[in-house]
């Protein structure tokens, strides 16, 4: 498709930056559509259209993979966060689960949204690695956006515990499954080899646990327009009542 060298990923690039920029305009585009009319036809077309569109993204990827021969247990398996958050996202815009829409927001903001500012990617811009890439990133966090603010499936209280709770448990599970087969997912064996945000936090295992101390400070700033309102303070005792039951000393004259 391209002759000569493929054009690289460029950090921040018009590229990426247009990317970035666009991705937040359609949310605000679709949610003040959902608001606009939440329970027409036109919602549920749009649910279903994100939901297929993903799922048609998805199918066109692993079918570049086979068709290349690059395709392994790695790029198969959804165990990456970012996989698993695109499926969560397919399912809670089907059903409008308040329970995996809830997850779904903390993974696409602090996960998928987080991914798409500093991405392991090499090919730029028009290949279709670099298309793929961010259409599955930013459809996911269109999904959230949509799901949370249009349709109002909103986090509820201790939702950002919750979501970490999983998270960790989830790391756990899957730092099996690498033992196992001797897999990277979630990058919890070794960084990626392109420039990430991971690269920021020192070797291997110290990247680990700075990771998780940053997705619980991004999850607990993604909770706080959802934490309720503090309760008014209550109000002292009665003073004494005025003698003779009236409203207060009588005024002579």
């Amino acid at each position: 498709m391209f002759s000569g060298t493929p054009p690289p990923f460029v950090l921040f690039g018009p590229a990426h930056l247009a990317v970035l920029l666009g991705t937040i305009l359609l949310a605000l585009v679709l949610i003040r559509r959902v608001r606009a009319r939440p329970p027409g036809s036109s919602a549920r077309v749009l649910r279903y259209g994100l939901a297929t569109l993903l799922l048609a993204i998805i199918g066109f990827e692993i079918g570049m993979g086979v068709a290349g021969g690059w395709l392994t247990l790695e790029n198969v398996l959804p165990l990456q966060l970012c996989d698993l958050a695109m499926l969560l996202a397919v399912y809670s815009l089907i059903t409008r689960d308040r329970r995996t829409a809830e997850l779904l927001y903390f993974w696409a903001l602090a996960g998928s949204g987080l991914a798409m500012v500093t991405p392991d990617l090499r090919q730029g811009f028009p290949r279709w690695e670099f298309l793929v890439f961010f259409g599955l990133h930013g459809l996911v966090v269109e999904a959230a956006l949509v799901l949370t603010f249009g349709f109002g499936l909103r986090p509820g209280p201790a939702s950002a515990r919750r979501a970490f709770l999983a998270t960790a448990v989830y790391a756990a599970l899957v730092g099996g499954v690498n033992a196992l087969l001797g897999t990277n997912f979630m990058f919890l064996r070794a960084r990626p080899v392109n420039p990430t945000i991971l690269d920021w936090f020192g070797p291997w295992p110290l990247y680990i646990g700075a990771a998780g101390a940053l997705a619980f400070c991004l999850f607990w700033l993604l909770a706080l327009p959802f934490k309720p309102p503090a309760a008014p303070a209550a109000a002292g005792p009665p003073g004494p009542a005025p003698p003779y039951g009236g409203a207060g000393p009588a005024t002579r004259t």
